[in-house]
């Protein structure tokens, strides 16, 4: 039997783990690598379960989630980073926007 890699109570969200990733620019390239249909089965699944997500993960301090539960938010910050390419552009990089590879981020959380 495979080991768990989410809580229990969101196990419908296993099809989606690929999206659990832990850096800004994991999630950026992950997003630009994707195809717009990906995005948005990921977008329409994790947004009707981002509360539910929340939720259990404030029962934790933040520095110490356990494993299943940092795979959780790490999906939830991965639902951010989709939101506008979904709400907005209706394409997985920035419409109008400079090269993300330009970007350099001082932490990358």
């Amino acid at each position: 039997m495979a080991a768990q890699t989410l809580p229990a109570e969101f196990a419908d969200l296993e099809p989606f783990i690929d999206w659990a990733l832990a850096t800004e620019r994991e999630r950026t390239s992950k997003r630009l690598a994707s195809s717009m249909e990906d995005i948005q089965a990921f977008y329409d699944h994790m947004s009707g379960r981002v509360e539910a997500a929340m939720a259990y993960l404030n029962a934790f301090p933040l520095d110490t989630l356990p494993p299943e539960a940092e795979r959780l938010f790490h999906l939830s910050l991965s639902l951010m980073e989709v939101a506008n390419a979904v709400e907005m552009f209706q394409n997985p990089a920035v419409i109008n926007g400079f090269d993300v590879k330009r970007f350099a981020p001082v932490e990358d959380i």
